[in-house]
């Protein structure tokens, strides 16, 4: 599996951030292809501060994750992110069971 994940920091107007999350973003995230997995999470800080918001995006395999990224459909939610009204930090990587 490879995943991408972005921590979104506590947005201005979280009750604003949300609705446009969900009613915009959302679906245009649902419609990258190849994704396989779309989770969400509001983290609570165990000792330190967590992210607002973590969303996962799940994908078979590394080709998947960069066809992924080479679509439409991606170029127009990451526009869309880019709009949204929270700091957001990106990575991802190959997810591999612990030994």
């Amino acid at each position: 599996m490879h995943r991408m994940t972005i921590e979104y920091a506590e947005p201005a107007d979280p009750e604003a951030f949300e609705t446009r999350y969900r009613d915009v973003h959302v679906p245009l995230v649902r419609a990258v292809p190849g994704l396989a997995r779309f989770t969400i999470s509001h983290p609570r800080g165990m000792g330190g501060e967590a992210p607002y918001m973590v969303a996962e995006l799940w994908f078979a395999d590394a080709d998947a994750f960069t066809g992924a990224l080479k679509s439409p459909e991606m170029a127009a939610a990451g526009a869309h992110a880019q709009g949204l009204d929270a700091r957001m930090v990106m990575f991802s990587g190959e997810v591999v069971e612990a030994p």
